[in-house]
């Protein structure tokens, strides 16, 4: 007998089994948030970087630069002075002295690095000419002779050979240059500091250090000059400073002013030297002048 099929209904009051756990899905807007924060997080990194790179290139471009800027400087300091010597004798003129100004402290740059000490450059000064910056002149006071008389040896080579050439061509103006330049550079061997030829008095005879303070204000009576006034009161105070030491010395201050007589001969010569020379080349440019 067979079996009736069954008719009963394919469904059931029980709950259906669960269902097999599966991996929990990631909202697309979560999905969409979550690029974007790495999108600026990247973006953000990314110009950070680029502002420290272009800042470490900046520091290093500045740190190249340092030496250009000390050159600018004493380029715009020569070009102010330039524009004030021109509203006496114009340009032309006011830039060869300049110039004749920058050979003689390049004189005194030279002899202090070959001292070993670490000098600027120059820095111009109108009126007053220039300025080198420097630790000390040198460890004794031959050491200071030598860079004092740098200055006007170079500076008196310069101012000779544009007189030489001025006599050469016929120029007035390169006469008068050369004048004018050696004029500069025989005031500079006053025997008072600072002055150099108070330099080299540190090595010769400190006490000629009066003669040439009372030179100084002899030539500031005469003359009446506010920048003679100037130098003379800082060789008042420096010749104060220095008298004292010698006073009451300690042993490096002995030691200091302790030059030898052979080397106390050759600064005397040199000194004495180019004071003649410079005398005798102002009397030779200022006699062709007056020739007619």
């Amino acid at each position: 007998m067979e079996t009736p099929p069954d008719r009963t209904p394919r469904w059931s009051l029980e709950p259906p089994p669960p269902a097999a756990p599966a991996a929990a899905a990631t909202p697309p807007a979560a999905q969409a948030f979550g690029t974007r924060r790495r999108s600026w997080l990247r973006e953000k990194l990314g110009a950070a970087g680029a502002a420290i790179v272009a800042l470490l290139a900046k520091l290093k471009a500045v740190i190249l630069f340092l030496p250009k800027i000390k050159l600018l400087a004493t380029a715009g300091t020569a070009l102010v002075s330039v524009a004030a010597y021109s509203l006496i004798w114009g340009w032309s003129f006011a830039l060869g002295f300049v110039l004749l100004i920058l050979i003689h402290e390049m004189g005194h740059v030279i002899a202090l690095r070959r001292e070993g000490i670490p000098a600027s450059a120059p820095m111009f000064i109108p009126f007053l000419g220039a300025v080198i910056g420097a630790r000390s002149l040198g460890d004794n006071a031959l050491a200071e002779a030598r860079v004092g008389l740098a200055g006007p040896l170079l500076g008196s080579l310069a101012a000779g050979g544009v007189a030489i050439a001025g006599a050469a061509v016929h120029s007035d103006f390169l006469e008068a240059l050369g004048y004018t330049g050696m004029l500069l550079n025989l005031f500079n061997l006053l025997p008072v500091v600072p002055l150099d030829g108070g330099r080299a008095m540190a090595a010769m005879t400190p006490w000629m250090w009066l003669v040439g303070l009372g030179a100084l204000i002899a030539l500031d009576v005469v003359a009446s000059s506010p920048i003679l006034l100037l130098i003379t009161i800082v060789a008042v105070y420096e010749l104060y400073r220095r008298w004292q030491q010698r006073r009451s010395p300690t042993a490096g201050q002995t030691a200091y002013y302790r030059v030898s007589a052979r080397n106390r001969a050759l600064v005397g010569a040199v000194y004495v030297g180019l004071i003649v020379v410079l005398a005798f080349g102002m009397h030779a440019v200022y006699l062709h002048r007056a020739i007619p």
